[in-house]
């Protein structure tokens, strides 16, 4: 052993472990194995281990399982963690042994190091507060980690919430602004009936209202903690107060509404629930991926094309084209709502992938879960603040395209019948003829019928143009 170092021993032998690291040598063992990504565990995945952690020493306590000593010492020590501290010790990355058992021991090994700290031991002597003896006391890995992606979700579910309603929020409000603007609907990226700019937006936010709405219903089956079930959910080497206990505790450290579970067995097998909550926020992805694109639609131009909104100006668009701006925001939006869908089949895949009594899978379902609500959520406010919230309507572009739009012919189909409403549309692009105008030149309706049927803003209401039930003749 060097200064640098400490020697530690697990079931495989002994390795030099860095002399001031809080993470011990079964720790270190991960770090090796896994070079993969680089990629270290998110702090919502850590700090529900903790709370688990935490919530198993005072129920051991309270049990009289653990000494009153031993287990104020982890208490303190995970309450250090859960304060922001030591954080930097977590370093076992997303790809790693199944179930995530190196994930579990990097936290038992960091709580046991802190709390015989606490105690005045030396890190890596184990005593009198052990990894396996005190810190894991009656858990498995295999309880752990699917009560550790339940708690990490539901404790991100909070600011997700209020990052998806912040942009929903923006949108409304657009909406009201400008729900006096008409212009030119669009299906098929063809000419369509009038729409008003308000109802497109306001129909952004309930889109995002309904999909957020679905988050939260499948996040109720992740309150159903499976704690207790030990190895393989039977809850072998726990004290049958247990369970409840750990749910007390787990309520009063997290604020969260949580449920004992009533199978364990199936809460172990199963990652289910996780897969679902995550393809629910995948749909939130797929709303908002589209609304993002629709952004940059509506935005495009500024002289070739639909010009209508005039998005923020977040920075230089191009690096060779003087005076360019791009839409970059939306931009953005997309590449994250693309990655929420390969992490939901990743999810996916990972939650069928269990066999028997356990899915090994975890690791990579907790990343993935918890990575996509991270950037949905951020993506979601980004755009609330750069883009949504000082958007502008381009009235006088809207008015252009949409007396321009062929599509207007069909507030004349109740009047004179839809073949020949058709055959005007076609004129009107053939000659390019405002509507209006070839109404007019061909005298197709009465001259003080024309402004009634012809009223585009009547014609984004629901209604015949014109007020009439229509009078096209049998001939």
């Amino acid at each position: 052993m060097s200064n640098n170092t400490r020697t530690e021993k697990d079931p495989l032998g002994t390795l030099e472990v860095p002399a001031d690291s809080l993470y011990g040598v079964q720790t270190l063992r991960a770090v090796r194995n896994f070079p993969i990504s680089s990629v270290r565990p998110l702090p919502a995945f850590v700090v529900a281990t903790v709370h688990i952690k935490r919530a198993a020493a005072l129920t051991h306590k309270e049990t009289g399982r653990l000494e009153p000593k031993l287990a104020d010492a982890i208490v303190k020590a995970a309450d250090e963690v859960l304060a922001g501290q030591h954080r930097d010790q977590f370093v076992v990355e997303m790809y790693q042994a199944g179930a995530g058992t190196s994930h579990n021991m990097n936290v038992n090994e960091v709580l046991a190091n802190r709390a015989n700290e606490i105690l005045g031991s030396a890190r890596g002597s184990y005593s009198p507060v052990h990894p396996n003896d005190h810190v894991n006391m009656a858990q498995s890995t295999n309880d752990v980690i699917p009560t550790t992606i339940r708690l990490a979700c539901l404790m991100e579910l909070r600011e997700f919430q209020s990052s998806v309603e912040l942009l929903a929020s923006e949108f409304e409000k657009k909406g009201k602004e400008f729900y006096h603007v008409l212009k030119s609907g669009r299906t098929h990226l063809q000419d369509a009936m009038p729409i008003r700019l308000g109802q497109e937006l306001n129909a952004y936010a309930g889109s995002l209202r309904r999909a957020l709405k679905r988050v939260v219903e499948a996040a109720d089956y992740l309150r159903d903690l499976g704690i207790g079930g030990s190895a393989v959910g039977t809850g072998v080497n726990v004290e049958p107060e247990y369970p409840g206990l750990m749910l007390k505790h787990l309520r009063a450290s997290t604020k969260l509404e949580l449920r004992e579970g009533k199978d364990r067995i199936q809460l172990m097998q199963s990652m289910g629930d996780i897969a679902a909550f995550s393809s629910q926020i995948k749909i939130v992805a797929v709303e908002l991926s589209k609304i993002a694109s629709d952004l940059r639609l509506m935005a495009s131009g500024p002289r070739t094309g639909l010009d209508e909104i005039r998005l923020p100006a977040v920075q230089p668009g191009s690096s060779i084209m003087p005076g360019k701006i791009n839409p970059s925001i939306p931009e953005m939006v997309n590449q994250v709502c693309f990655q929420v869908f390969g992490n939901d089949a990743c999810v996916t895949a990972a939650a069928e992938h269990g066999q028997l009594e356990l899915n090994v899978m975890m690791p990579v379902i907790a990343h993935n879960v918890l990575f996509s609500m991270m950037i949905l959520g951020n993506a979601a406010r980004v755009l609330a603040d750069r883009t949504v919230s000082g958007m502008e309507a381009n009235e006088e572009q809207c008015n252009y395209w949409l007396e321009r739009s062929a599509a207007l012919a069909t507030a004349l189909a109740p009047q004179i019948g839809y073949a020949r409403a058709a055959e005007l549309a076609k004129q009107s692009v053939k000659e390019k003829v405002l509507i209006r105008d070839l109404v007019k030149r061909e005298n197709i309706l009465p001259p003080e019928e024309i402004d009634e049927v012809l009223d585009m803003r009547k014609m984004t209401e629901i209604g015949v143009p014109g007020g009439k039930h229509g009078g096209v003749s049998a001939g």
